[in-house]
């Protein structure tokens, strides 16, 4: 029987450390991941960002040195044509490039399924006789019929992908979902479905809203991981005007902690000019009723609040 291929590890390959990324500090360089986020949070706007920083070798969000260069190929599955044309035409001005100008291919079949074998089979033989830099697949969920919870359906499929990453030395991105009710959950296990997704990917982009404010984080698999970063949507306010996403703050700012039930009655009765009933406190302080009346016993103790025949009161200094 043949034994499998071994080799020193001193004689492993090695890599100069600007031939490890295909954008500095965002993507690593022949790297399967994802880009996930929350429906409408500019997932696919960041994806077609990046594959438009490595078709023109400009820097991806006008911050992010590209290393590497070349032709993307893409297939953006919820995207009429029209939107991808507008959207790549915006970020290339944005960028100071024309899309004409650029090796961007775009899938165009009416779909693409990577659990079914003739599917498959097509986009490794398209991205055989094309060989991009870059495959951008938009999203996950339009490009399979498996359940996405459960391993054994996930696996090879993430697999196959990997297989393309390995083959052809093609960077691979894949847009996907993070579940519902997640938000405060930490980004990699917040992605939709079976762990597997987070674990298939080298180097993984993640976007979250707070209010206006999208925020990217990035985790590597084989290098440190980046702080957070503020992102801000530009331009849109006229048809004839570009729409780009661009960094705002390499440190994405804190959201301010969320106030505690104690602070929250007490800066409720502070600014009340008058008594509050148990209801109004409810109500301003947005605050279930059991978690309320056993706050208001314990400030009632301490003496911080006094119940009086109107209602509750804030109790004055020293009381």
């Amino acid at each position: 029987m043949t034994m499998l291929p071994v080799k020193p590890a001193h004689q492993l390959t090695d890599r100069p450390e600007a031939q490890c990324w295909l954008i500095e500090r965002l993507w690593g360089a022949e790297s399967v991941g994802i880009i996930g986020g929350e429906p409408k949070v500019c997932k696919s706007i960041l994806g077609l960002s990046l594959a438009v920083a490595v078709a023109s070798g400009t820097k991806a969000l006008g911050r992010f040195t590209t290393l590497q260069t070349g032709r993307v190929l893409l297939f953006a599955a919820e995207a009429a044509e029209h939107i991808v044309r507008r959207r790549l035409d915006g970020i290339a001005c944005a960028a100071g490039v024309a899309l004409e100008n650029l090796d961007i291919q775009v899938i165009t079949a009416a779909s693409l399924r990577l659990d079914v074998a003739t599917d498959r089979n097509r986009l490794t033989a398209t991205v055989d006789a094309l060989r991009p830099v870059l495959l951008l697949l938009d999203p996950c969920m339009r490009l399979h019929r498996i359940d996405e919870n459960v391993s054994s359906e996930v696996a090879p499929l993430l697999a196959y992908l990997r297989e393309l990453q390995r083959g052809f030395a093609v960077s691979v991105m894949l847009v996907h979902h993070l579940r519902k009710g997640a938000a405060k959950a930490r980004a990699g296990q917040a992605l939709r479905g079976s762990s597997e997704f987070h674990a298939w990917g080298d180097s993984n982009l993640y976007l979250r809203r707070n209010e206006d404010l999208l925020t990217l984080s990035v985790e590597h698999r084989a290098a440190a991981s980046t702080t957070s970063i503020s992102l801000g949507l530009c331009g849109g306010d006229r048809e004839d005007q570009p729409l780009s996403l661009a960094v705002l703050s390499d440190t994405a700012p804190k959201p301010a902690a969320t106030a505690t039930p104690v602070e929250r009655i007490l800066r409720a009765l502070a600014e009340a000019e008058s008594p509050l009933s148990v209801d109004a406190i409810r109500q301003a302080c947005r605050m279930r009723s059991a978690v309320l009346c056993a706050t208001l016993a314990e400030l009632a103790d301490k003496r911080l609040v006094l119940k009086t025949n109107a209602g509750y009161v804030r109790a004055p200094t020293g009381a």
